[in-house]
Formats: structure tokens, sequence, C-alpha cells
């Protein structure tokens, strides 16, 4: 009786032990694909694609239901994923080199750093003071040869090939090369702990695949690009394999996600490659489709196999990583540890929702326009840099963002737009600005003749290129200069006249208010590059029942006015196209001035657009 209870007191004991102390230091391993779509594995819903080794992954670990990349292209994706870093703090915010200014594209692109910044530790970098060994495989498109993996942090780096060619044997886009060179460095490493990082190409563009296994897949939506995902899970299943051989699955955390969401247009010579409904549009577009990822995630020590449904970002996995090898996340942190939520700990009932962020302030090859973004509980908010615009969606009862409830629900809409201008803020986001050799024609053939964004999928891929052959060639055209020079007036750049008007620099605000006086007046002097006339928009707000003022714009040449339209609440901004005024080439000066004061105030006033008509 005794030895019995000398053997139970030492079970528990044992089992008070903290984790850490108990496990040898886990090894880490992220499978990264490249441009996978949200359900393009089985385990996620795909029926018409094989993928029975990342099935059988997802079924000993947790699979995630609304996990999310750090943007919807590669590069700001991969960044934020390394770093635990926001892209927008990065700034490294599009695909590197990004795509050309050009008159298609109402603003220009953000400033953009071309590598990713030195100093800026990675995980590699992060795990080493532990004694990590630590591998990049494939693609890093985060620098060229002077920024390389093994200048931040990582021991080794195997490229590969992205375009080995169809019938080569390390696979279409370098897959089977790339699993490969990752199994000897598990071979190599296994007796101490490591770091593995695989930047799948595939199923990155151009798609190429075995002639058998396309045949194989003949009666997929597209065949050549369901043989690629299954040449893929091989080689995911030959990492899976290695680490079973040598006895380390069940110390390694292994993580398989996306860079972004799937691409569902056309793209150089191919037909769409897939297609993400329930989710809209796909791989750069801010809607779900392009910001969406399969995540799986499998530590057999420590997590219990099941299905998470909590909004997680792939910027998370940096700081949980950090958790379990016990070392500082990096500073400053723009991600979360979801290691509590991994191990199943329960959050408190009355927790506030996260909020999650994203900036692209660029055009994107896809056809995505610049735009914000922040997701709170079930609500997400998409702010268009464009004009201003905002619509809110309610994710859980409409995935597919179908449904605008901006106007339904103006408060939310004005909390959730200081919110996103606040974390802007808070990581130097960088602004957009108006493209003076703008070209409204050009604009239109790719942004408002085809809604790329409400694209449905036909049966097959090859049935979708007749319906977007000129929408890609007007993607394509990169014609610079347009006849419709644009002008942004910000009102944190106006010139007030007033004894209540000014400006409120608040995030929440950010505009000209306070209007309670119908003498006061905000004006700008700005350059035009082009004399003519211009239509005028004006991004405006204003609370139930206080509408009706009517305003006047004058400029030396004209004047137009247009009257205050309530938009429910005095931070819930509408774009309003209100007239035209002409401008001179060169200086202007434009006054904004009540014509007459219907309630206790005017508007609250954002900006000015300014567009010229040809």
């Amino acid at each position: 009786m005794l030895h019995l209870f000398s053997r139970l007191l030492l079970v528990t004991l044992f089992a008070l032990v903290p984790a850490g102390a108990q496990e040898t230091q886990p090894n880490f391993v992220i499978l990264f694909a490249d441009d996978l779509g949200i359900n393009d594995l089985g385990c996620f819903g795909r029926k018409d694609q094989k993928t029975p080794n990342l099935d059988q992954l997802a079924s000993e670990g947790a699979r995630f239901t609304q996990a999310y990349a750090a943007a919807s292209v590669c590069s700001p994706s991969r960044a934020g994923l390394l770093t635990g870093q926001s892209p927008a703090r990065l700034k490294i915010t599009t695909f590197l080199t990004g795509r050309s200014d050009r008159a298609s594209q109402r603003v220009l692109a953000a400033p953009l750093n071309h590598h990713l910044p030195s100093g800026v530790q990675t995980i590699a970098q992060l795990l080493k003071p532990k004694g990590y060994t630590s591998a990049a495989v494939g693609k890093w498109h985060l620098g060229g040869k002077e920024h390389a993996p093994t200048d931040h942090g990582f021991d080794e780096y195997f490229e590969g090939k992205a375009n080995p060619g169809a019938e080569s044997p390390e696979g279409g886009k370098g897959e089977l090369a790339q699993a490969d060179y990752a199994v000897k460095f598990i071979q190599r490493n296994k007796a101490k702990p490591f770091f593995l990082y695989i930047g799948f190409d595939n199923p990155h563009i151009p798609l190429a695949a075995p002639a058998k296994d396309i045949e194989a897949n003949a009666k997929s939506f597209n065949p050549t690009y369901a043989a690629l995902v299954e040449s893929l899970d091989v080689a995911c299943g030959r990492v899976m394999k290695a680490l079973e051989e040598n006895g380390l699955s069940k110390n390694t955390f292994i993580v398989f996600a996306s860079d972004n969401g799937g691409l569902h247009v056309s793209e150089s010579k191919d037909s769409p490659p897939t297609y993400n409904a329930p989710s809209r549009a796909g791989k750069g577009y801010v809607y779900e489709g392009g910001i969406r990822t399969p995540l799986i995630i499998r530590y057999p020590r420590r997590i219990a196999t099941r299905e998470v449904s909590e909004p997680v970002v792939l910027g998370d996995l940096c700081p949980t990583i950090c958790a379990l090898a016990e070392v500082p996340a990096p500073t400053p942190l723009d991600f979360k540890d979801i290691s509590p939520l991994l191990f199943g700990a329960k959050p408190p009932a009355d927790r506030k929702p996260r909020a999650l962020f994203w900036h692209q302030p660029h055009y994107m090859n896809q056809g995505g326009k610049p735009a914000g973004v922040v997701r709170e509980g079930d609500w997400k908010l998409i702010e268009h840099y464009e004009d201003g615009s905002l619509e809110l969606y309610h994710i859980a009862k409409d995935p597919s963002e179908t449904t605008d409830l901006a106007a339904a629900e103006p408060t939310r809409v004005a909390v959730m737009r200081g919110m996103l201008e606040t974390w802007r803020r808070s990581v130097g986001a960088e602004p957009v600005k108006a493209n003076p050799n703008f070209g409204r024609a050009l604009w239109e053939n790719c942004f408002v003749k085809t809604d790329t964004t409400r694209l449905k999928a036909l049966p097959t891929s090859e049935a979708m290129r007749p319906i977007l052959t000129d929408w890609r060639i007007a993607m394509n055209n990169a014609t610079v200069d347009g006849p419709n020079a644009l002008i942004f007036l910000e009102a944190r750049d106006a010139m007030v006249k007033a004894t209540t008007l000014k400006y409120h620099d608040q995030p929440d605000k950010d505009a000209l208010g306070s209007w309670a006086n119908a003498e006061d007046t905000a004006s700008w002097t700005f350059q035009a590059p082009r004399a003519g006339e211009y239509r005028v928009t004006v991004l405006q707000g204003c609370d139930k029942g206080s509408g009706g003022s009517v305003v006047a714009l004058d400029t030396a040449q004209s004047s137009c006015e247009f009257t205050v339209e309530e938009t429910g609440h005095f931070q819930r901004f509408i774009p309003r196209e209100i007239g035209r005024l002409k401008l001179v080439a060169g200086e202007n000066t434009l006054t904004v001035r009540p014509v007459k004061l219907a309630k206790a105030a005017v508007m609250d006033l954002r900006r000015v657009i300014l567009e010229r008509v040809e």
C-alpha cells in the first residue's frame, strides 16, 4: 500500500511540474502554400481535389475555421508571419516590388520597403538564443540576394526552382525538391531543436503539372491546379513522414497554412485556378476570399484534436512559437500568442472581442483596390481609400459579404472606422495620394464594367476565360498618363476662418466639424495639373435629424451648391458627387461656406475630391 501511495504521489508531483520542464524543446515546422484558397483542401470541404496527407494532419490536430493571412498577397503576409509585426508597420504592404502606378488607378501606390528591414527579428533570430537551428526552404519574397533568409537569422536557405517544368521530378512548382531538402534537414538535425520554414511555390501561377496527373484530375474545376494541389499534398506528406520516422512527430509543432486566398480570376495566361465560395473574391482583395486561409496546427503533446472557430491571424504564429520555446516575443508586437487558445483555455465570458486590422494602400494585379479593414467580433468594416466609402458586414450571418449594413448601423460604422484610423496611426501606416494622371475610362474598364469581387465560378475554369478576357486586357494596360487629373483636399489641410468650425484630429473624427456658425468657412489653396471642368465629390457625415443645410463650394471661376444629407452619424461619411467647378492650371483656391444653416450644425467634412472631366 505504501508503494502504491508513493507511485501516486510521484505521478501527482510530475503533473504539477510546468509543461516546459517535462518536455524537451519543441521543434517547429511551418508548411506554407502559395495562393492556396480557403476551401482547396478536402478537410475544408473541397470534393474535386485530393489532399489525403493534409486531411490526416487536420484529423490529428486543430483545424481553424476563421484563420486570416496578414495580407491579401504574398510578401506582406510572409513578413507578418515571420516577424509578428504588422505589414503596415514594416511598410511591406504589397508584393515586392509592387504594381506600377498607371492611369487606371485613382490613387498612387504608397511608399514601400523592398526588403525586410534590418533589425526586425524573424522567428529564426528569436529562437537562436535557445540553440535552435533553422532553415528556410523555397519562396522567400522579402528581399534580394543582400536580404536573403541567411541575412535574417536562418542558418540554411534552399530556394529550389519555382518553375522547373511540368514533367520535372522536382514537381511542377518545385515542391517535391523543396520537400526533399526539408527531409534531409530534419534527418541532419533530429538530435537538436530546429525551426523549419518551407515556403512552397505551389500552387502559384504559372500552373504546371505532369500530363498524367492532369488527366487524373480531369473532372476537377481546374485539372492542372488540382494536380498541383495533389502534388503539394504529397510534398507535405514527405515532411510529415520524415518527422514520424525520426521519432519527432510528438514533439513537433507543425503548421500548415497559405499566404493568402486563392486566385479566382485570370492572370497571365492561366484561366482562374480556383474559387473561394462562399467567401467573396480572392487573392489581392480584402474581402474574405482574399485574406482567409486554411490553417492546421498539430502538436500531439499539447493540442487535442478539435475545430477552432476563434478568429486568428497568421502573424499570431510568431509570438505563439516564442511562448512555446520560452523566448521573449518581438517588440513591438502587433499580433497575439494564441497558445492558451490552442491548449483549450476558455476565454472569460465578458471578454471584449479581439480586433483584427489590415492596411492595403495598393492596387493588386488580381483586381484588388486600396482599402483598410477592421474586424471586431462578427463585424467587418472596409474603408475604400479611393473615395473614403465604407462597407459593413456581419460575417457570421453573411459569410459571402453580400449585404452592406453600413446605412443600417451608422454608429457602429463610425466607431469601427475610428478604431481603424487609431490603429493606422499607431503603426505608422502610409496613406495614399490622388493620382494626378488618372484616367476615368481606363479605371472603369478595370473596376466598373466587370465586378470581379462578385465573380461566380462556372462549372469549369476554362469556361470562365471568355468572360474575363476584356477585363484582363484592361488590367494589363500600363498606360501612365490619363486625361482626368485627380485632387484630394483633406480636412486636416484646410485653412479655417471660424468661431466654432475646426479640424478635429481625433482618429474617430478626423474631419472638419463643430460647424455651428453659418459665417464659418474652410478653404484650400492647391495646384491643379490641368485647367478645365472638375467633377466635385464631398465626403460628408451628418447625424439623424441634422441634415438640410445648404453649402456652396467656390473657386475664382465658378461655384456649386449641395444640400447636406443625413448619414445617421456625423462620423459616418459617404462620398457624394455634388456638382462641377472650373479650375485653372496651377494655383487655385476652393472655399466651402454654408449658404443656409438648417439645424444646429452644418455637417462634418473629411475630404473634397476634384476630378477633371475630359
